[in-house]
């Protein structure tokens, strides 16, 4: 400070401080040596209640900050539903440019021989053969539903009356005649038993009756009362034989079935498919007199002629395998019997199955599969692995409506994977009985115009640092809101018990 001499002759003191200002240094020092004091209080003594809530406050920290760094590591899904022109946004043109679908089914006939199982696909106009493209397999399946081979069609059709040389044995040795009560009896007498199952209204067996005659005839020549084969017939429509066709399930006329005498009750009986000449049926009834003679092995699958096609054999359901390119709009696939050389009895035909696998779309790869989630891999297969029975002895149509979904899942971009295409569905399925109708399970689908659109990705690392901060910083603040709250109410009782308010 300088001194200044006024007119007057006093002298004053320059930039001296008044009192109020030495008042207010005064009590920013005390305050400060107070909050200093209180500080090293807090972080020097120990206490019960704030070691518990420290502990507490810790462990909840800790419980914090690992989800939030489970949750980071964690995919987030991001749904939306859009139509189906979106297909090239998401890097699915090409498929967006063909209007075509494949459908892949795998399904199981354990009644329904491979022969007449017949695939049909239809537009949603009626039009058949909707398929522009099919690759379809057929599988042989004994009674126990084991594989037995492979099916093939047979080349050439078979042959009738109409175009064989006259019968010599028209009027003579006509096939024996058997019913529910003499059929076990003379099953037991010859060592192997040929029976056709017919109706007199069947047109094919009509035609293979006189071929029928002819062929036993020329067989009982062959076996010379040894008692060793013997051509028998059952027909289905008369009451005593319509028990026989029963039980030995008889749903296509005509039928030809071998017994022989040391069959059990539940054996496989092999079925004749080759042609129906008299040469071709006398040859391959030959082959049963080599096996009861022993000169030859016994087998259930012959072919006599050696064209390579098997003439008879155990099969007697199928196994129908494939896929089918079909439009991209509504339109179903129908499986059911046709033959050009039989008729069905539409009352005991049974169309039981099981959907082993039914998909839309290419075949996924195995790191698809992986990679897709729970929900959209379940949609892709819903009727796999599903069976389906008919009552027996009524006619039922086996019916599943389909509403097919087109799903797209793009992954994180850090996995170098490119979107997942995959087409889900959900199916309604219902059984119809409807008499004097062939049964056929029926696949009925409708491609709906949307996509479903999944979008994969992980949190950023912005983000996983900014919630980071947000908890620890959330976590101090609770923490020394709810420590001053305990402590303000400590002290308040404290002093109340010094004053005896608390009794």
């Amino acid at each position: 400070a300088t001194e200044r001499i006024d007119p007057s002759g006093s002298r004053e003191r320059e930039g001296a401080c008044v009192s109020p200002c030495g008042a207010m240094s005064g009590y920013l020092t005390l305050s400060f040596r107070r909050l200093k004091q209180d500080l090293r209080a807090e972080l020097t003594e120990a206490s019960v209640a704030g070691s518990i809530l420290s502990v507490a406050v810790g462990l909840f920290m800790i419980y914090l900050v690992a989800a939030q760094i489970s949750e980071y590591r964690s995919i987030k899904t991001e749904t939306n539903v859009v139509l189906d022109h979106y297909s090239s946004a998401v890097g699915n043109s090409q498929d967006n440019a063909e209007d075509t679908l494949q459908i892949n089914f795998n399904i199981s006939f354990p009644h329904l021989s491979c022969e007449y199982a017949s695939v049909d696909a239809t537009n949603f106009m009626g039009t058949h053969d909707a398929g522009l493209a099919s690759r379809v397999s057929k599988v042989m399946l004994d009674k126990a539903g084991r594989q037995i081979g492979a099916f093939e069609e047979r080349k050439n059709k078979p042959k009738h009356t109409d175009d064989m040389a006259p019968l010599q044995h028209k009027e003579l040795d006509r096939s024996l005649q058997l019913n529910i009560h003499d059929f076990d009896e003379v099953r037991r007498k010859y060592d192997v038993l040929i029976v056709n199952f017919y109706t007199p209204w069947c047109h094919w067996c009509q035609k293979l009756e006189p071929v029928w005659d002819e062929a036993a005839g020329q067989m009982k020549v062959e076996d010379k009362d040894r008692q060793l084969i013997k051509l028998a017939k059952v027909d289905c429509s008369s009451e005593v034989g319509s028990k026989v066709c029963t039980d030995k399930r008889i749903d296509a006329f005509p039928t030809i079935m071998v017994f022989r005498r040391e069959d059990l009750k539940d054996a496989h009986h092999e079925r004749y498919h080759g042609e129906r000449s008299v040469v071709s049926i006398v040859n391959w009834a030959k082959h049963f007199i080599d096996q009861a003679t022993q000169k030859s092995a016994k087998t259930q699958a012959i072919d006599h002629n050696q064209d390579g096609e098997v003439d008879s054999h155990i099969g007697v359901g199928c196994l129908i395998a494939g896929l089918l390119h079909v439009q991209r709009a509504p339109g179903g696939i129908t499986i059911m019997a046709k033959s050009e050389g039989h008729e069905f009895n539409w009352a005991t035909m049974d169309v039981s199955h099981k959907v082993n696998h039914v998909s839309f779309g290419p075949f996924l790869t195995d790191t698809a599969w992986k990679v897709m989630p729970a929900h959209i891999a379940q949609a892709v297969g819903s009727l796999d692995d599903r069976e389906f029975t008919s009552e027996q002895h009524i006619p039922t149509t086996h019916e599943h409506m389909i509403k097919v979904v087109k799903n797209v899942v793009e992954l994180p971009s850090s996995w170098r994977i490119p979107p997942v295409i995959a087409h889900g569905y959900v199916v309604h399925s219902n059984n119809i009985q409807r008499f004097a109708e062939v049964p056929s399970v029926r696949l009925n689908y409708d491609i709906l115009p949307i996509i479903v659109h999944v979008h994969s990705k992980f949190e950023t690392f912005y983000g996983f640092l900014t919630k980071l901060c947000a908890i620890l910083g959330g976590v101090f603040t609770i923490t020394g809101i709810v420590s001053a709250g305990v402590d303000a109410g400590v002290a308040s009782l404290v002093q109340k018990d010094r004053l005896g308010k608390l009794g």
